[in-house]
């Protein structure tokens, strides 16, 4: 593959990153749970899956269940979640500053990915409700990866951009996504906004974890903070 000098890419995972889904998928997995006759896992324990593909998460929230139960529950999440899209229940809104930085990385010379738990489809209405739909080279999801932290989706990502490991970079704000990047062989910058601390960004392979968008971008753009 013939690369272009000098590209480089930025890959941010989604929910936790840059949209504050949290609500939403709570709601979802309380009506999944719910619809089996089953009681719902505590909210700490559901945010705490939020990165992995819903059979990866299943297999965490209801472990004493058997193959068959866990596909259902993936199953009726998938169902609750595309009913609250229909009905318009879902919100996801940007995080602050968010905007400010995916526009600003774009115009210094910044090829922008995501790679993320959601569906193709989810993540497609997501990225369009905000307008960002063009502002991505590289759309890599759980409907065609194995879950992170297997390093699939972002290898994808980086032949689509036809991007060098070295010149890369994936953000994220859970342990997941920064085992995903070490596994890659790009650098693993952690956002301390979404839904594992900080310490357990480092533990997992953080080079460097930003406390906003903005020290996201001096990071990127300035160098500093690193």
């Amino acid at each position: 593959m013939n690369r272009p000098d000098g590209v480089k890419l930025a890959v941010f995972d989604c929910d936790g990153t840059l949209v504050d889904g949290q609500h939403d998928i709570v709601a979802a997995m309380d009506e999944a749970f719910a619809a089996l006759g089953m009681v719902a896992p505590p909210r700490a324990d559901t945010t705490r899956i939020v990165g992995l593909s819903l059979p990866q998460a299943m297999r965490r929230l209801a472990p004493d269940q058997d193959e068959t139960m866990q596909a259902a529950l993936v199953e009726a999440y998938k169902q609750a979640y595309r009913n609250a899209r229909v009905e318009g229940r879902i919100g996801e809104p940007l995080f602050d500053g968010i905007r400010d930085l995916l526009d600003a990385l774009r115009g210094a010379g910044w090829d922008l990915a995501v790679a993320t738990g959601k569906s193709d489809r989810g993540l497609v209405h997501c990225l369009a409700t905000h307008g960002l739909s063009d502002h991505f080279i590289s759309l890599q999801t759980a409907d065609r990866h194995p879950s992170k932290p297997h390093p699939a989706m972002l290898e994808a990502a980086l032949d689509d951009a036809m991007a060098l490991a070295q010149d890369s970079v994936m953000i994220g704000d859970t342990s997941f996504d920064m085992m995903m990047a070490r596994h890659a062989g790009v650098r693993a910058i952690g956002v301390a906004w979404g839904y594992h601390s900080a310490r357990e960004l480092v533990a997992a392979g953080a080079d460097v974890v930003a406390q906003t968008p903005r020290h996201l971008q001096a990071i990127l753009l300035e160098g500093n903070g690193a």
